[in-house]
């Protein structure tokens, strides 16, 4: 057995939930760990999602907790009924909501848990960061922790491939695809690999080339190279994910319609995803959450706000109890500000106004570019998509 871990952290949401069910039906002789970072103040939904996921792949999802807080007193500051993990932090910042500018439940609720987690095994980490998608995800900075992106048609991460096509390195790169891998187009290929890097021929169009010649004879070389290196890969005999030419060419690169439909046939989608209609001054539009995290998450647009409060009153108003003066979850606004019906219906004007002016605008994704306004189906939200967030919580 490979003293190398395989992890996947399921944080609740759509991506990472898809991404378990995806390498065990595709891929199962990898041997993955599944973990969650709990901040004890997730979704209701992101709870039974995860208990659905355990009971559909037969294997536990491992809970983390920064800290355990089952048998500590309350906080002695009126914000919630029981002490979590995050109230714990909260109280040791002196009550200062986390936000864009300071994350700190990021730090010591989701990375500080993960990487005591696997401590200084070596360790692959397979993150769900999709095939539409043009964002950067979470990388691991420790040397023991290697990701691989198994929903992209390229699996590597930014640091690999800077390594590999480093021109100090490009000979020994040309000989394990001659010596190695083969491939029969091996002069395009070589073409390819010898030619420099430069303003008009980048790294990411470079690598992009070498991908579309052959993605599979690209992976086995980048594989033969990392075994002169201290990666976690370099200790694997083999990697099943290097060919994914047994699949069928839709799930070799997936994307966000093959992740709902994939929850769909298996543990169902949660129930935050569903668009539900809501209206002002006779116009009619749809809201809903569009990630998962804690339910007061502060890279929640407004309009999610909105959606909270109407639709879980209860989460809303535990929200508005960490809520005091100089400490808001959004800049320059509170949640009973918010919350008043002149303020709702003047948020819901500004999000149709938007989605009716940005329809016409190019998306940041792929799949929004492809696809029409009626082959989007029901999860499908232009601006939801192109909202950026912390890819550690949400994928």
């Amino acid at each position: 057995m490979s003293d190398v871990r395989q992890v996947i952290g399921i944080s609740g949401g759509k991506d990472s939930a898809a991404l378990s069910i995806y390498l065990q039906e595709n891929f199962p002789s990898l041997d993955l760990e599944m973990y969650c970072c709990d901040t004890g103040r997730e979704l209701d939904e992101t709870y039974e999602l995860i208990e659905k996921l355990e009971a559909y792949l037969g294997k536990e999802v491992k809970r983390l907790k920064a800290i355990e807080t089952d048998n500590m007193a309350k906080p002695n500051f009126e914000n919630s009924e029981e002490i979590s993990p995050f109230d714990y932090y909260l109280k040791d910042y002196g009550g200062f909501l986390p936000s864009s500018h300071a994350r700190w439940c990021t730090k010591n609720l989701k990375l500080k848990p993960f990487e005591e987690y696997i401590g200084d095994d070596p360790t692959i980490s397979y993150v769900a960061i999709r095939g539409d998608e043009h964002r950067e995800a979470y990388v691991s900075t420790n040397e023991n922790v290697q990701t691989i992106f198994p929903f992209k048609k390229n699996i590597w991460s930014f640091d690999v491939i800077s390594l590999v096509l480093d021109h100090h390195n490009i000979g020994q790169f040309r000989d394990i695809y001659e010596n190695k891998v083969k491939p029969d187009n091996l002069n395009r290929i070589l073409e390819e690999v010898e030619r420099p890097i430069s303003v008009e021929h980048n790294l990411n169009r470079k690598t992009k080339t070498l991908i579309d010649l052959d993605v599979t004879a690209f992976n086995y070389a980048v594989f033969h190279f990392l075994k002169k290196t201290d990666y976690p890969l370099a200790r694997l005999d083999d990697f099943p994910l290097l060919d994914k030419s047994h699949l069928m060419p839709d799930d070799q690169v997936i994307v966000r319609d093959q992740v709902f439909k994939m929850l769909e046939r298996t543990v169902g989608v949660p129930e935050y995803y569903k668009k539900i209609e809501y209206e002002v001054d006779g116009q009619t539009g749809t809201y809903s959450r569009t990630r998962s995290g804690c339910f007061f998450c502060f890279y929640q647009q407004k309009i999610e706000w909105v959606w909270l409060y109407e639709n879980n009153r209860e989460k809303f108003d535990e929200a508005v109890k960490y809520e005091k003066e100089g400490f808001t979850w959004m800049e320059n606004e509170s949640l009973l500000e918010l919350a008043k019906p002149e303020r709702r219906d003047e948020i819901k004007r500004q999000h149709l106004k938007k989605k009716q002016n940005g329809s016409s605008k190019k998306s940041k994704t792929l799949l929004n570019n492809l696809l029409d306004d009626n082959e989007k189906g029901e999860y499908f939200d232009k601006e939801d998509e192109d909202y950026a967030g912390c890819t550690v919580c949400f994928i």
